[in-house]
């Protein structure tokens, strides 16, 4: 099983990629499952969107504690399902924590929760991340320049052994430089 985790800010096009992932493999006749985080079929995933999306003092507590049972949730009902499993949003929500438990809780789970090879973060600067994330409707808590710039700097800092694609790019230059991470991936798996 190819396991592909994308991760990055609000607005980095994470789903956006993840469709043109499962694309590239179906027209192989691969079956491929997608599980985009915060998922909107189930309890915990519902209930992290909703924390995201309200503004009181434990918003944050209680959309990090749901995010990571969604994420749970996942792991237990879809890794290994299929030739090819993406997570969009994975171990990098730990970056929307403080420094110090962000950088010893994402050492913790990337010792507990299955890696890849295919880890990529999909970078993209945060003024550009907000202009995209403004054409929506909803604002969630941590999309604002200044939560995304802690983030970013947390999620680079941390996730040293990631894959880095920048998506402030046009989207076809950006698959571009997945296609050859995957690639790349893909030829290492098969020695």
């Amino acid at each position: 099983m190819r396991f592909i985790v994308l991760d990055g800010l609000d607005g980095a096009g994470k789903d956006t990629h993840a469709r043109l992932i499962k694309k590239r493999y179906e027209e192989r006749g691969e079956n491929v499952i997608i599980r985009s985080h915060p998922s909107q079929d189930n309890v915990f995933g519902k209930n992290a969107k909703r924390a995201l999306l309200d503004c009181d003092k434990l918003s944050r507590p209680k959309a990090t504690m749901f995010y990571t049972f969604d994420v749970l949730n996942s792991l237990l009902n879809y890794y290994g399902k299929a030739d090819t499993v993406i997570f969009v949003r994975y171990l990098g929500g730990v970056a929307y924590l403080p420094q110090p438990i962000a950088e010893n809780l994402y050492t913790l789970l990337s010792r507990i929760f299955p890696t890849s090879r295919y880890m990529i973060f999909l970078d993209v600067d945060p003024k550009d991340a907000l202009k995209r994330v403004n054409k929506r409707e909803e604002t969630e808590i941590f999309e604002n320049e200044k939560d995304l710039k802690k983030v970013k700097n947390r999620a680079l800092s941390t996730m040293d052994d990631w894959h880095i694609v920048d998506t402030s790019q046009p989207i076809e230059e950006a698959q571009k430089d997945i296609v050859k991470i995957l690639d790349r991936m893909d030829q290492k798996r098969q020695k």
